[in-house]
């Protein structure tokens, strides 16, 4: 038995020393965690049940790019599979553009702020057509007409009153037609003019199907530009009509590249994706040259894409796109970024960093499971949908390599493992930050971690301030840009390379988050689910865990009270810890003993069980005549002045 493991069961032997205090008044922290019942959709250990069900939309899309009134028009057709057992009456879709002008609600609530408000755009959707397809006679059956659909618009939602019920099973067709144009906003997409030409990043761009679900029915929040999206999974097949020098990016796979694509670039493309080495596509010096772009009579082309267990669609568009690509995963998917000539001496880099991070996630958590990963270089800072990124930075190779890690590690949150980003920011944020932890160090080991990469300081920072929120509330909802910060992505973060490194172990915690991954992959989960597969494959009821990190601003805050020694031999010193702060956790010692020599002391933290002081009895004949709680700074306490205790003076004291 190691020295560490028999301090440990030395310490066990003054518990009750401990169980004879008074129990605080206040509810226990190790109480069970209130959990929504289980049932056949979810079960008590957090896996999808035998009744588990969710719905699915299947989009065929038809779009044109309007370059010179800068606008975009689009037809889709929609089939929407009922896998609930409840019959619908109406759906719900999303019209994300109407956010921004200015009266939106989103407007009211960020204004013109750049990153989530409207920019002093005045820009919505304009619906041409909501109906239900025609359905010709077949099998004896009669057909019937196409049907327009009485529909209500709230903001950035509409309702389809649908012309019959639909049934559990049952299928429902809807063809819509729509437009919007182009306004000075940015949030999340948006246009750019650089280098004479200009960039289109086109997201959240076409009516989709809002969320029904076992856990809340439809899911309506409205698109207010600070919180994220919840989207059914399906397939896409999309056409876009666009000037014919464009170059065009996008989720998915291209269908038609002999009809958009030069041959060398189909060769060049082919040999990309077994190559180690960057293969450029279409280089700085073809910008412009018509050899670069396929002979055609016409001045548009139709780029054609299909994707398949996705829950989303973007694509951008560019006169000047450098092209280039590699070969991720021995060939498994193709990692590709498009960027305008400006940005060249940074980006030759980026695809680089791309296969970087994919190769490190898929090998460390699961595989990437898409055939494309492209990354393009526009107006969007950092935003991430299914096997494309948007990311903005020009000037910084460890900025570009830290933003293209993180939107490329939202392929795993929440792209493959679908939670609901309007009200639990943290599931996709949180765990992505929380993997980024990890991944930046390989490529620049040497780099302090970006801001909210798990970084501990950062959140003592907004803990300390007085303003945090917890962790649960919604991104709509965070008081401030910090809180934000902190909420969804640093503390979850903080807090998941805390339970792993040192609160369990990497190789207790690895197999259960990756079970959490493989267990909800393409589906959507809840926090119970997170929270009960973590329980049930750590062996660990970590309630008190999830109840203070995630749902309060609970604080950590361990001290040394006093230490006593017996002056008999062979006899023993009492070491008096207290938690100060509302937070348990385990308790690390640092001992120094009379003779000089050090030990260590780790306590699990049900020694705070029985309230919030304990005393650890240390066996002599060695008097301890130093203490320091946490000396490797691995726990977030919040008062470290009160964390060392030595002999002179008796008094605990800073280290």
């Amino acid at each position: 038995m190691s020295v560490r493991s028999s301090m440990l069961l030395l310490c066990l032997v003054s518990a009750p020393l401990a169980a004879q205090q008074s129990p605080s008044a206040e509810p226990s922290p190790f109480q069970p965690l209130e959990l929504p019942a289980p049932t056949a959709v979810r079960t008590g250990s957090g896996a999808p049940g035998p009744g588990y069900w969710q719905q699915r939309v299947n989009y065929e899309i038809k779009a044109s790019l309007d370059t010179a009134g800068k606008s975009l028009t689009g037809e889709e057709r929609i089939v929407y599979s009922n896998n609930s057992p409840d019959t619908l009456r109406y759906v719900w879709l999303q019209l994300d553009q109407n956010l921004f002008n200015d009266h939106s609600r989103g407007f009211f609530v960020f204004g013109q702020d750049p990153r989530f408000g409207s920019s002093g755009a005045q820009v919505s959707v304009r619906l041409n057509r909501v109906a239900e397809p025609a359905v010709p006679p077949a099998k004896g059956k009669a057909g019937r007409p196409a049907t327009p659909l009485e529909y209500t618009v709230n903001g950035t939602m509409m309702r389809i009153d649908l012309a019959r019920p639909l049934p559990p099973k049952g299928k429902q067709a809807l063809e819509l037609g729509w437009s919007f144009p182009f306004g000075p906003n940015g949030n999340r997409m948006g246009i750019e003019e650089l280098d004479g030409s200009t960039i289109y990043e086109v997201a959240q761009w076409y009516p989709r199907l809002a969320v029904y679900d076992d856990v809340r029915g439809w899911n309506t929040e409205q698109y207010l530009g600070q919180g994220e999206f919840y989207l059914e999974y399906g397939s896409f097949d999309v056409s876009l009509t666009v000037p014919a020098d464009m170059i065009v990016a996008a989720t998915g796979v291209l269908r038609n590249p002999d009809e958009v694509l030069t041959a060398a670039q189909r060769a060049r493309l082919a040999r990309a994706r077994t190559a180690s080495e960057t293969v450029v596509i279409r280089g700085k010096d073809e910008i412009g040259d018509p050899a670069s772009r396929p002979p055609t009579a016409r001045p548009t082309l139709t780029w054609h894409f299909t994707a398949d267990s996705v829950r989303d669609f973007a694509w951008a568009a560019a006169r000047h796109f450098i092209w280039d690509a590699v070969g991720v995963n021995g060939g498994k998917t193709l990692a590709m970024s498009f960027y305008p000539p400006s940005a060249d001496s940074i980006w030759s880099q980026a695809t680089q960093y791309a296969k970087a991070a994919i190769e490190n996630y898929s090998s460390q958590w699961s595989s990437f499971p898409y055939p494309v990963a492209s990354n393009v270089n526009g107006i969007e800072g950092g935003m991430e949908y299914p096997m494309i990124v948007f990311c903005h930075n020009r000037t910084d190779p460890v900025g570009l390599y830290s933003v293209t890690d993180h939107e490329f590690g939202h392929t795993w949150f929440p792209m493959v493992v679908g939670s609901n980003e309007r009200l639990y920011g943290w599931m996709d944020e949180g765990f992505n930050s929380f993997m980024n932890h990890y991944n930046f160090p390989k490529q620049f080991p040497n780099t302090p971690l970006p801001t909210a990469r798990g970084v501990p300081e950062a959140y003592l920072k907004n803990a300390k301030s007085g303003n945090e929120q917890p962790i649960m509330t919604p991104a709509d909802r965070m008081r401030t840009t910090e809180n934000w910060r902190q909420g969804l992505y640093n503390k979850p973060a903080v807090g998941l390379v805390l339970l792993r490194d040192h609160i369990t172990s990497p190789e207790r915690f690895d197999p259960v988050f990756r079970e959490y991954i493989r267990r909800w992959s393409f589906k959507h989960p809840t926090p119970a689910d997170f929270f009960r597969t973590m329980n049930d494959g750590l062996g660990e009821d970590l309630s008190w865990f999830w109840r203070s990190w995630f749902y309060t601003t609970e604080q950590l805050d361990q001290t040394v009270d006093s230490v006593v020694a017996t002056d008999s031999a062979g006899g023993f010193s009492r070491v008096y810890l207290r938690n100060a702060g509302a937070m348990p956790m385990p308790v690390e010692l640092a001992l120094v003993m009379d003779d000089g020599t050090t030990r260590r002391l780790s306590l699990p933290v049900e020694v705070w069980y029985a309230g919030d002081r304990y005393a650890a009895l240390i066996p002599g004949p060695r008097k301890v005549t130093g203490v320091t709680i946490d000396p490797e700074d691995w726990y977030p306490d919040v008062n470290r002045e009160n964390n060392a205790w030595r002999a002179q003076g008796g008094k605990a004291v800073s280290r």
